[in-house]
This record gives C-alpha cells, sequence and structure tokens, in this order.
C-alpha cells in the first residue's frame, strides 16, 4: 500500500519544475476538554502524499536535479504519552514503515526546512490551517535579506500546493474507487437495517444510533460527515445535525448519511414515509425527484459537461412542479426566472473521495464547465422542499423534503451507480420496510 503513496508523489512531482519543494503540514490534535481529546483525523493532503496518520506532522518533498528526497517530521517517541494515548511511530518507525528518505522529529522542522530550501527557488505550500504561514514567507527571504550584496540572490515563489494537487485529485485511481466502493457498501447495509428499523422507532437519535451500529460491522468509525436524519418539517434545515426529535407515522424521514472508511467518504440519501408505506401525495413529490435523479445518471458517460447533470434535474423537476400546480407559469417562463428555486433550493451534486465535498475544479481552465472523465467519483441529489408554512400548495404536501442521493463512478463506457444497492423506489422501500 504505501508504493501508492509513493506513486502519487512522483506524479506529483512530474507536474511541479526542477529545484521544488513541497511543504506538507499535518492535522493537530485538536483538545475537547481538559486532557480529553477529540478523535484525531488527518489532513486529507497531507494523508494523501504520505499515509502517516499522527497528528502534528510536517512533510517536505523536494525535487532537486529531477530526483525526489521525502522527508517525514513527527513526534517522539514518549513512553509516558504512549501508554495514555497510543503508540508513536517515532523517527525510527517513520524510516521503516513510511519509506521516508529522511526522518526527523517535529522540534527540528524549522532548521531542517532552512537546510532544504537552499538552492529552491520554486515552493508549493499545503497548509489549510495556516499553522505556518506567517512564518514562512520570513524563512523565503531570508536567504536574499541576509547574505552578503555579492552573493547571488535567491527569490523564490510561493504557490498553493492545491492549485496542482486538487485536481490531480479528482481522477480517481483504482484503489481509491475500491476504497470508495467499500464504504458505499457499509452505508448500503446501514440504509438499509434503517429503513427496516423505522417504523418501531421513536426518535431521530435511534435511527442515526442504527447507523452508526451497522457501519461499525465493516470496520467504519467515523461518518464522512454528521448524519442528517430529518423528520418531517426538520429535513427543510438542508445540514439538520441535531437528530433528537420525536418522529411520527405520518411523516417523511430524510437520512442523508455515509460512512468514512479508510479515509474515503460515501454520501447517500434516502426518503421514505416513517410508517413504510407512501401517501399519493409523498408518491407525487417522491417519483418526482427519483425521475430527475434517473435522467440525470442516464446522461452520465465522458464528454458530459458537468452542468448538464444540474440542468436535467431542474428540467425534470420544473415540468413536475408545474404539473402539481406548484408553479402557476409555463416551463420556459419558469425556467428562465428559476421560479423552480422556491422548491429546489440547492444544487445538486459534488465530487465525492477524501473529502466528501471532495477537491478540484468544476470548470476547465478556460472557465467552461468541466467534461466527465471515466474514474471521477460524484454525487448527484435532487431534492424537493415543502415547509409547513408554505400556504400556497395543499396541506398534504406541508413538511414533506424529499432528497435522493446516489453515489456515481464514471467509466468508459458510461457510469455505475454505486449506492444502487440502496432501496430507492417506491415499491423496493415498501417492500424492504415491510420485512
Amino acid at each position: 500500500m504505501l508504493s501508492v503513496y509513493k506513486k502519487r508523489r512522483q506524479t506529483l512531482l512530474s507536474e511541479l519544475p526542477d529545484n521544488s519543494l513541497v511543504i506538507l503540514v499535518g492535522s493537530q490534535q485538536k483538545v475537547r476538554s481538559k486532557n480529553i481529546k477529540y478523535h484525531f483525523r488527518q489532513d486529507n493532503d497531507f494523508f494523501y502524499l504520505t499515509g502517516f496518520n499522527e497528528p502534528d506532522s510536517f512533510a517536505l518533498i523536494s525535487k532537486k536535479n529531477n530526483e525526489e528526497t521525502f522527508t517525514l517530521f513527527c513526534r517522539p517517541k514518549d513512553l509516558l504519552q504512549e501508554v495514555n494515548f497510543g503508540e508513536r511511530a517515532g523517527v525510527k518507525g517513520v524510516l521503516q514503515v513510511y519509506q521516508a528518505d529522511l526522518a526527523f522529529e517535529i522540534a527540528d522542522f524549522n532548521r531542517e526546512l532552512v537546510n532544504q530550501l537552499n538552492d529552491i527557488e520554486h515552493v508549493f505550500l499545503s497548509d489549510e490551517l495556516n499553522l505556518i504561514s506567517s512564518q514562512l514567507i520570513p524563512l523565503l527571504d531570508s536567504q536574499r535579506l541576509n547574505s552578503p550584496f555579492d552573493v547571488v540572490k535567491q527569490y523564490r515563489t510561493l504557490t498553493p500546493l492545491a492549485k496542482i494537487l486538487h485536481p490531480m485529485r479528482v481522477i480517481k485511481t483504482n484503489e481509491e474507487v475500491g476504497l470508495i466502493k467499500a464504504a458505499v457498501q457499509a452505508s448500503t447495509k446501514a440504509h438499509i437495517d434503517v429503513m427496516r428499523s423505522c417504523s418501531s422507532s421513536t426518535n431521530e437519535s435511534e435511527l442515526s444510533a442504527q447507523f452508526m451500529k451497522s457501519i461499525a460491522a465493516f470496520g467504519s468509525t467515523e461518518v464522512a460527515y454528521p448524519n442528517i436524519v430529518a423528520a418531517g418539517n426538520n429535513a427543510m434545515c438542508l445540514h439538520y445535525e441535531d437528530n433528537n426529535a420525536p418522529i411520527k407515522s405520518g411523516q417523511i424521514l430524510l437520512i442523508d448519511a455515509g460512512a468514512e472508511l479508510n479515509m474515503y467518504a460515501s454520501d447517500i440519501t434516502r426518503s421514505y414515509p416513517i410508517n413504510g408505506v407512501f401517501t399519493q401525495t409523498q408518491k407525487q413529490i417522491y417519483s418526482l425527484v427519483l425521475s430527475a435523479l434517473d435522467a440525470a445518471i442516464a446522461i452520465v458517460k465522458p464528454g458530459t459537461p458537468w452542468n448538464a447533470l444540474h440542468e436535467t434535474c431542474m428540467e425534470v423537476m420544473c415540468k413536475g412542479l408545474i404539473e402539481l400546480g406548484f408553479l402557476d407559469m409555463t416551463f420556459e417562463h419558469a425556467m428562465e426566472t428559476q421560479a423552480y428555486k422556491k422548491f429546489t433550493v440547492h444544487k445538486t451534486g459534488h465530487w465525492l473521495g477524501m473529502d466528501v465535498h471532495d477537491v478540484g475544479p468544476y470548470h476547465d481552465e478556460q472557465g467552461n464547465w468541466r467534461k466527465l472523465e471515466p474514474h471521477m467519483v460524484f454525487t448527484i441529489e435532487p431534492g424537493i422542499y415543502i415547509p409547513e408554512d408554505c400556504y400556497d400548495v395543499p396541506e398534504s404536501y406541508r413538511g414533506m423534503g424529499v432528497r435522493v442521493e446516489d453515489d456515481i463512478l464514471v467509466t468508459k463506457g458510461g457510469h455505475e451507480n454505486l449506492s444502487a444497492g440502496v432501496p430507492r423506489t417506491i415499491e423496493d422501500i415498501e417492500k424492504v420496510m415491510a420485512e
């Protein structure tokens, strides 16, 4: 597995000029209260290039004379700390296990950084939390400002690494696709378990806990984002996280939840009646949203512009909202004025990978919408939301939020719906919930 990280570093360096230095800043350990820490999660760019999962770490990747040197900085070995909070790799472990060319303790970072800046012209920085950014400019200028007047001056450029790295991360490797599929598999089982538990539960928190229990059976102890388990009007909040309200038989439950496994995310949403049987009005809204999703999935193939997915969803839902009488205007006028936004609210997809809203541009260098390519992975998630106080629609529709979201892989010949195993038709949902 470590060869994967080395290959990624080599791919990155192939995009950089000679005499370049990449500086990676890992995530810090966060304190919850006094000596109680939050569970640690590594910075994604740092982990993507190193595979190292300890807090407070740094890494340097240099390219001189077209040769790579990988340097990793870690916490020192400390028996007392390790007894209390877990084993540390230490310098020896970093060299042996993580195959660094050079390894140092964190305290040596500034000194070694100055050493490695010698003859470097191009510096690329990944420091999402700005932990060292303010200290870096003086270091980059130190040779120019402090050397004798007759010594050749070094003028170094500083570029955010994200400009180079994040476009790379949009196209997933076979290994990454496999990791995403594993996360989706865990989520698939969990969503089905929640469906089966729904009618016998009394609170959103029970269903959220059921999801966590189910993904744990796959070795997943993390979710890619806080679970959204929203009954009835709570679904009007797109990122509802309270998950602690009573649930009632006639309500629609919107559950947006995805396991994270081996640092890779899944992101799946389903909406269904808590009692397991759709009413006629619930069927109408649900069928409309699912039709929009299926229409967008159907056009996924290499060469399709990214924006076509959203536009397809909006066209389908706009026509349906007009047919239901929610919009009293022509289709052309509704599309031109975007009147459908009153009920659709949000965009309908995003990249998926190590981040649930994964990094990378949606436009090419000319500013045009990016076209889909094999091994892109993303979500499509249309939704319709009708608040309780939306008095210009019939009462039977109010307080209903319906979103359906699948995880899609672009293949050479078209696409694969990775989350198709989670029941999505009315017939399949009612069948599973009746079991």
